[in-house]
């Protein structure tokens, strides 16, 4: 079964070692921070999490079908340009992120081949 379309392993493939028959994905390409028109900046608040600032960012997102906006938590965090490698560190209030636009998720990073 493939990863839903809004995993962050979604342009990842399933493969098996050929001497021990474990499965494991092969690197995922992540689409990394561009300086483009329509990102925005976004001022972390105390409490902010990654899930809810993407919630607040993507809501139209939530709506198209296997999509939640909150588990677009990832594109966030590789769109930095220091990417931030892990989801379960607290953010720090003042800190800034860079937002992708909506655009840009839906036409640059769900919808893009493997060779990027």
């Amino acid at each position: 079964m493939p990863p839903n379309i809004d995993s962050r392993y979604l342009y990842s493939e399933a493969r098996r070692n050929t001497t021990t028959s474990a499965l494991f994905l092969t690197p995922r390409s992540v689409f990394r921070y561009r300086e483009i028109e329509d990102n925005s900046v976004y001022v972390v608040s105390e409490g902010d999490t990654l899930h809810g600032i993407a919630a607040k960012f993507y809501p139209s997102l939530g709506v198209l079908p296997r999509i939640s906006a909150a588990n677009l938590w990832w594109v966030i965090a590789d769109f930095q340009p220091n990417p931030i490698h892990d989801p379960t560190i607290k953010l720090v209030a003042g800190q800034r992120l860079i937002i992708p636009s909506t655009r840009t998720v839906v036409n640059d990073i769900l919808r893009r081949s493997n060779e990027f």
